[in-house]
């Protein structure tokens, strides 16, 4: 299929081809049959893509931020390879559409093949010929709604949000600075509400129209004829209400705002425009200023647009499905006229001529349209799709050998996030040997994105497809922690190699599954992404620090850090605790340095926060105590370790200096001057490929991966009881 995307680096367009999404569980595939250009918001990033990287910088302080935390943490190379690999990509452009539903998937019951359906979401509502859209971002389109009026439905239930926000009375008077589609969708919301307007736009054909639609009066932001406009109608008093529609870098609109709104009125943002606010005029009248949040309540919490938790409607009346949905019921009801704003029409396959003619000003326009289809075209039954199957494979009673390959190894990718892109395809695109076969994601611009940078020589959306190709010889997981150990059970039993990300799974019953596949298709060819012991310079050290002959005492500081609200690893209910999802990490490092598995897990945690303290007992008397923090101070290295043992110490200060110390001096690894931080991602691919091409034994015993993950589980075990837990097996 087609899709609308922008390169953010070079700012480049483009009507890319990429795979058909899927139908997942809990949404519905829809056939786009209109599609809208917000000239405001699509235009903003359309040119912000177009800057140079300064002018990137200086326009995301947010952004930046990010990077300078992300250097102190991960270093520099690592953090260049994550930023590029973000700005080289295609991203997605659209937010509001009107399309046929073509496949329905499991748990929905409000839609059918064939219904006509508006969509909302700048991750599932986008210029495309077919979106999955979930449950709670769209709403079926009520008779005698065109399909190219109901595209408007995402922007409508914007600005419907923030008149909400503005709480307009009956019989009040309004100031909408900025006649742009939210402000005229903003101007007729009000008129409908009993709400008087005065708008204020420097186009004078802008002004003309929102007057034609209901407006008591419009007029540039500079004339006297606003003012005295809002004298006339307020009695002298000033606006009750002023709605912020504008963009740009002008604080004139904030300024503007508090000259004309009446004491104690409401200035409401829903615009992007600059806010700095004059104290003095602000203070004076006692102004609320408020905020609106897009469509409206439910935006941007992944459980209400994602897993289709509704909020009850007698806690939220108003969420942003039923916004959409009352907005589509005001054009139904004559109470909004979208038909006026629509200044273009386009071909989709005319996307990039129609946003180069918007951006160089020769299209002048409040809305435009994507078309994709006769407006009046039936609906389409969606075609079946013949996918392949998993093969059987035979259940021998034992573990079968791998073969030799004499070719490159051939490999498929489940997921390419950021992970994946930034620490392991880098490693893997141009090696000797190596074919990247095929990458599937759950997105088709992800997998389109994919294919373009690391060169594969197939992108997907259909999973069953990449486990049923003879042609792929191993599959890396890298995929959100809740689906590791499934996907890994299905690709066992498929007959590949297994290469996933930690962790290998997050409960007991899914490790037992993991593990009965194994048994169940005598494929035991599976590598957990536990790299730390593959980094060189702590492989080095090791060797270095010798052999031991008695206990050993490990300390291991993790500082990991706060998590940014939203951050996916938050979600304990389904992605499982942080420390599930990457303490594997730290318990095998200290296992491969101590020589063997641990044989108990007590853990504590204080009063109030989220640090960790965890102690491992091993056979030989040795412990290993892992600090896992969250309250340290981000310019603190990440990963300090000190073994002690025989007199000795080893010491490594997060990837980037190791020593040795053996009662006499003080032995450098390599040099005492910081080398660049090396986690041991390359050394783990190279040792994982070779296994696979060759048929050898796998980089670590399947034995040694299984008890590291139930050490790991055992963390939640042991701060439940208070008292060690022993674990099972433990010899």
């Amino acid at each position: 299929m087609k899709q609308v995307v922008q390169n953010y680096k070079s700012g480049e367009l483009a009507l890319l081809d990429v795979p058909a999404p899927g139908c997942k569980p809990g949404g519905v595939l829809v056939r786009s049959a209109f599609s809208l250009i917000s000239t405001g918001t699509e235009m903003m990033k359309v040119s912000e893509a177009g800057m140079s990287m300064l002018g990137k910088a200086r326009s995301r302080p947010d952004q930046v931020a990010k990077v300078v935390q992300s250097v102190a943490t991960n270093g520099v190379p690592a953090t260049y390879r994550k930023v590029m690999g973000k700005l080289d990509s295609y991203t997605p452009l659209g937010y509001s559409l009107c399309g046929v539903v073509e496949q329905v998937g499991a748990g929905i019951d409000d839609v059918k093949v064939g219904d006509v359906v508006a969509c909302a979401g700048n991750e599932h509502a986008l210029h495309a010929e077919l979106n999955w859209v979930p449950k709670n971002l769209y709403v079926p389109v009520p008779d005698g709604v065109a399909p190219r009026h109901a595209a408007f439905g995402t922007v409508g239930s914007i600005a419907l949000q923030g008149v909400r926000q503005g709480e307009s009375r009956l019989g009040e008077v309004a100031l909408v600075i900025g006649l742009g589609l939210i402000g005229q969708l903003v101007t007729q919301l009000l008129n409908a509400s009993g709400v008087r307007v005065v708008g204020v736009d420097p186009d004078p054909a802008r002004c003309e129209l929102a007057e034609r639609l209901g407006a008591a009066a419009c007029g540039d932001p500079g004339s006297a004829s606003v003012e005295s406009a809002v004298a006339e109608l307020t009695g002298g008093m000033g606006v009750d209400q002023v709605y912020l529609a504008a963009g740009g870098s002008s604080n004139q609109p904030v300024e503007l705002a508090a000259r004309l709104c009446r004491d104690r009125g409401r200035v409401i943002d829903i615009g992007k425009c600059r806010l700095d606010l004059p104290w003095n005029a602000y203070y004076e009248k006692e102004l609320d200023v408020r905020f609106s949040r897009s469509y409206g309540p439910g935006r941007y919490d992944p459980e209400y647009e994602l897993q289709g938790r509704d909020y009850p409607v007698g806690y939220v009346r108003w969420t942003e499905r039923r916004n959409l949905g009352c907005f589509l019921d005001l054009i139904a009801r004559g109470s909004v006229d979208v038909e006026p704003l629509v200044s273009h029409v386009a071909d989709f396959e005319d996307a990039v001529e129609t946003y180069r003619r918007l951006e160089e000003g020769e299209l002048k326009a409040v809305a435009v349209l994507f078309r994709y289809a006769a407006e009046d075209a039936p609906a389409v039954e969606a075609p079946e799709v013949t996918v392949p199957k998993v093969p059987e494979l035979p259940r021998p009673s034992g573990r079968t050998a791998p073969a030799r390959r004499s070719g490159p190894v051939r490999l498929a990718f489940v997921g390419a996030g950021n992970y994946a892109s930034s620490m392991l395809l880098p490693h893997l695109t141009g090696r000797d040997g190596v074919e990247l076969s095929t990458v599937v994601t759950t997105t088709a611009l992800s997998a389109a994105n994919a294919q373009r940078k690391f060169g594969f020589g197939k992108a997907t959306t259909d999973l069953d497809a990449a486990l049923g190709d003879p042609a792929v010889d191993a599959v890396f997981v890298v995929t959100r922690h809740s689906s590791h150990a499934e996907l890994t059970r299905r690709a066992l039993l498929a007959g590949k190699a297994v290469f996933v990300e930690k962790p290998l799974a997050l409960t007991e019953e899914e490790l037992a599954s993991v593990l009965a596949a194994v048994e169940e298709s005598g494929n035991d060819r599976i590598q957990v992404g536990f790299n730390r012991r593959f980094a060189p310079l702590l492989r080095e050290a090791r060797e270095l620090f010798g052999d031991r002959t008695g206990p050993a005492s490990l300390r291991y500081l993790v500082n990991a850090g706060r998590l940014d609200h939203g951050s996916w690893y938050l979600r304990q209910d389904t992605e499982g605790s942080r420390f599930a999802g990457e303490g594997g990490h730290f318990v095998d490092t200290a296992s491969w340095l101590l020589g063997a598995d641990p044989v108990s897990v007590y853990a504590a945690a204080p009063a109030g926060n989220e640090d960790l303290q965890i102690v491992l007992g091993y056979p030989d008397g040795s412990t290993a105590t892992i600090s896992y923090v969250t309250s340290g101070p981000s310019s603190f290295p990440k990963e300090t370790l000190d073994l002690i043992a025989d007199g000795k110490v080893l010491r490594l200060d997060d990837f980037t200096r190791a020593s040795v110390y053996d009662g006499r001096r003080r032995q450098w690894v390599g040099s005492r001057l910081p080398k660049a931080r090396d986690k041991g991602q390359n050394a783990e691919l190279a040792a994982f490929v070779r296994a696979v091409r060759t048929g050898g034994p796998m980089p670590v015993p399947l034995e040694s991966l299984a008890a590291t993950t139930t050490a790991t589980l055992a963390v939640r075990t042991a701060l439940a009881s208070g008292v060690p837990v022993t674990l099972a097996g433990a010899r």
